[in-house]
């Protein structure tokens, strides 16, 4: 492995046909590098779209009323209700398996935003009714002061959570804690400043948030007990799907909607998108590998038959040495080791290449809110690497076979 000479005769044969060489160790090299490109651009879209799932409770649901498309107990059909606040203890009592029913306000409907002013500034932010749990299901992290909290809820306190964007754009350099913001008409002191984790929600940048108890909101915005939707999470082991089938069961019978009405709840399961989109990624993964690999073995082979032919025209030069003493195990380490060499520089360079490229794009800044970041693991890079040497030795087994099948009596007579 070490011998000075064998080296130096690996080289001389490779430096022979310098061409031959370089096409042959350019498959290999566009294998391994496309391999590399492929995981890392994977990598790098699962981390953009998986990213707007962080902070998100990935084992909760979200409910909320729509029109009814079926005439029921005297109603006609198109009838618009509300969820009430008695619902939301008839859904902790009447749902097994739930763990946290959050009940939401927003000004306006949903992504709808609303006149918020400080002094001369005025914005457009979405303002929602929230309960204390709702950090349960939507983390977010608290930059400063603090979150809404039971006390708030029970006195009815007019005092807000805003987003980063909003402290940002409303008070700038500005101290926010102990201000006072108006929205529509009322005022709500700012008793915290928080950032959420996740990257976005459906396109939505939530750092433009604005969070007031929810009892205050009733109250403040004429919507004396009403409820615009449900945020709600399973236990540990729930399946959310049947969570979100019986709280509509619940709700239909509760508000006199036909039970198979099929428009007047709406939904959104966050655990299915959750899992669809993680089955995507694995799928992904594995067709980047199996496209990789097999462009990788087009390589392989390419190099397998250079050096068989390698083999043939050294025919004189491998029976002159099987006459003096060479043993089968050193033929078959000098083609082997030939074939390794012009792999593993290949794929060495081919694996430069790619993460030098993912690294360019990462340095350039080419993000969006689909795509983040692309890399490849460490672990990845290796197996890459093994998987390369190994497809180096195979590459060089049936050549060597070949080799030694060769007698030296009739070697010598070839010319």
């Amino acid at each position: 492995m070490f011998d000075s000479d064998r080296w130096s005769e690996i080289w001389n044969t490779l430096s022979r046909n310098k061409l031959r060489s370089f096409l042959t160790m350019f498959g290999v090299f566009w294998g391994i590098f496309m391999l590399v490109i492929m995981l890392g651009m994977g990598r790098g879209l699962s981390t953009g779209v998986l990213g707007s799932f962080e902070g998100w409770a990935t084992n909760s649901c979200f409910i909320w009323t729509m029109r009814t498309s079926i005439p029921y107990e005297g109603f006609q059909r198109g009838r618009r209700f509300e969820f009430e606040n008695a619902d939301i203890d008839a859904i902790k009592r009447g749902v097994e398996g739930v763990d946290v029913v959050a009940p939401r306000l927003q000004l306006g409907g949903w992504r709808d935003a609303n006149n918020v002013s400080y002094g001369s500034k005025t914005g457009a932010f979405n303002v929602y009714g929230d309960v204390p749990d709702i950090i349960r299901i939507q983390a977010t992290d608290i930059l400063e002061g603090r979150f809404l909290n039971e006390k708030d809820i029970a006195d009815e306190r007019k005092v807000c959570v805003i987003g980063s964007k909003v402290q940002r754009m409303m008070f700038g350099p500005t101290d926010p804690l102990g201000e006072y913001l108006k929205i529509k008409g009322v005022y709500f002191r700012v008793v915290g400043v928080h950032q959420p984790r996740a990257s976005a929600d459906m396109g939505e940048d939530k750092s433009g948030d604005i969070h007031i108890p929810f009892s205050t909101f009733q109250k403040a915005f004429n919507s004396i007990n009403e409820v615009h939707w449900f945020s709600i999470t399973g236990q540990d082991g729930v399946e959310v799907s049947r969570i979100e089938a019986d709280t509509k069961r619940l709700m239909a019978h509760r508000h006199k909607v036909h039970p198979d009405d099929p428009l007047a709840f709406g939904s959104w399961n966050m655990q299915e998108m959750f899992s669809m989109m993680n089955a995507l990624f694995i799928a992904i993964n594995v067709l980047s590998w199996i496209v990789g690999i097999l462009t990788l073995a087009a390589g392989i082979i390419g190099i397998s038959n250079i050096m068989l032919v390698i083999v043939k025209e050294r025919t004189k030069e491998i029976g002159i040495r099987r006459s003096i003493g060479a043993t089968p195990r050193n033929i078959t380490a000098q083609v082997m080791l030939e074939s390794l060499t012009l792999t593993f520089i290949a794929g060495y360079f081919g694996l430069l290449g790619g993460i030098g490229l993912l690294e360019a794009i990462g340095a350039i800044g080419i993000e969006s809110e689909f795509f983040s970041s692309p890399s490849v693991d460490l672990k990845v890079a290796l197996v890459a690497l093994s998987v390369l040497l190994l497809s180096g030795l195979l590459a060089g087994l049936f050549p060597a076979r070949r080799a030694l099948r060769i007698k030296a009596i009739d070697a010598l007579r070839t010319e």
